[in-house]
């Protein structure tokens, strides 16, 4: 059993730096983040932490989704951990057998040990009953942390697959769906280099120019995902789920008029429609399996939320589970998100290892946590920097769904449009 106490603070963003510094005194860490950003509606704490690891589970694909259950069924208490992609391969008959760079587990949660939220300038921390710390010094501890901005040293990014060859590919994918053998794929790729990264000063770096409602700062074993994630992949409160795709990007414009006419432009685009719409579909037929007859909603289609760097098409589907369903269940019917395969899945994912030179590991798995009540919250891992702190690899991945109306060229600016706030806070810092 937890017991929690509330302390007030004078300056939360001071208070944000301060804690992400204090975060990285520990060997496994989460920092979930709003960063202010309540385009979906407020959210349950502006920011979060839980650190060190009380109890841990890391496991590889086979039965890891039932490692989970058992899990959480021994440690009812906040959970916080991930879903690698490549849990694909225990869902499907699928392998991966790409370059890998960051060698990440395909899955790890933990019980943290300190567990704390930020709401409306109030701290609130959660210790056991049996735990040797005090609220009082650990609220101290964080409070006189000071926070210095570090610099970064790293090599100029390489794209894993040259231009021209991308832009083959994307041709070639578009001919499995002039054959029939997909409608969309979300082809993705990578950009890595090597180097010495703050990851603390690169996080709040990200937060303030991106602001992304999903972000996170993650460690664990000297490997960090720096994440500025503005989308949901599926959220259960009580016994409804919500899951909100995003299936459509433009660019915005320092100009009022002109981004508004970016914003109309997307949302009449056909194509972004397409791309949407059936995404929509795939995820009304994942929640099926465990929703309530008649209760699967689409209760926004085509909706357009602005971002600091771009224009997003995000569409929200609701349903209400059945009486006894295991959220954990609920998660694996759904997992991997179609958002970031394509329809038809399987075949879709199929070609997606046939097609991509990386494997996609932490890359378009999912972030977040369950609560003790067993309720949970978990993002996508887009828009994200992932860095091994021994190897000193440095890998960003970005990508876009593939449709019959696709341009190869408009693809590879969507990639770069994609990656520019990323590549920006860790050159700029140079």
């Amino acid at each position: 059993m937890r017991i929690s106490k509330t302390f007030a603070i004078a300056d939360t963003d001071e208070f944000r730096k301060k804690l992400s510094v204090y975060a990285d005194t520990f060997e496994v860490f989460a920092l979930p983040d709003s960063c202010g950003n309540i385009v979906y509606g407020p959210s349950t704490f502006d920011f979060a932490l839980a650190a060190g690891a009380r109890h841990i589970l890391v496991t590889q694909t086979g039965n890891a989704f039932e490692q989970l259950k058992q899990f959480r069924a021994a440690y009812p208490d906040f959970c916080f951990g991930y879903f690698g992609y490549d849990l694909k391969n225990e869902t499907e008959i699928l392998f991966s057998k790409n370059f890998d760079g960051m060698d990440w587990p395909d899955m790890v949660f933990f019980i943290p040990e300190i567990y704390l939220e930020v709401k409306d300038s109030a701290c609130t921390i959660y210790l056991f009953e049996d735990n040797n710390l005090q609220h009082e010094s650990i609220f101290t501890a964080i409070q006189s942390t000071e926070y210095i901005e570090k610099p970064s040293a790293a090599t100029p990014l390489q794209q894993r697959i040259p231009a021209e060859r991308y832009l083959q590919k994307v041709r070639d994918i578009k001919h499995h769906i002039a054959e029939g053998d997909i409608y969309e794929l979300n082809f993705c790729q990578e950009f890595y280099s090597s180097g010495t990264l703050d990851a603390v000063s690169i996080y709040n770096n990200l937060c303030e120019i991106s602001k992304a409602p999903f972000s996170v700062l993650f460690k664990w074993e000297n490997r960090y995902l720096i994440s500025a994630s503005p989308e949901r992949f599926l959220k259960k409160q009580g016994n409804k789920v919500v899951s909100q795709p995003i299936k459509g990007t433009h660019q915005r414009s320092a100009d009022k008029a002109l981004d508004e006419q970016y914003k109309n432009n997307l949302f009449h685009s056909i194509k972004d429609r397409a791309e949407n719409v059936m995404i929509v579909d795939l995820v009304r037929n994942d929640l099926s399996k465990y929703a309530k007859t008649g209760t699967i909603k689409v209760d926004e289609l085509f909706g357009i939320y602005t971002f600091q760097q771009v224009h997003q098409m995000v569409s929200t589907i609701s349903a209400e589970l059945k009486d006894g369903v295991d959220g954990v269940d609920v998660i694996q019917a759904a997992f991997p998100m179609g958002s970031m395969t394509g329809a038809p899945k399987v075949m879709a994912m199929q070609l997606i290892e046939q097609y991509e030179a990386t494997k996609r590991g932490l890359f378009s798995g999912a972030f977040g946590y369950f609560t003790p009540d067993g309720d949970f919250d978990f993002n996508v891992i887009i828009r994200s920097i992932q860095y091994h702190a021994v190897t000193n690899y440095i890998s960003i991945q970005t990508g876009g769904a593939i449709v019959y109306d696709s341009v190869a060229e408009d693809e590879l600016e969507e990639c770069y449009l994609k990656l520019s706030a990323l590549r920006s806070v860790i050159f700029s810092r140079i």
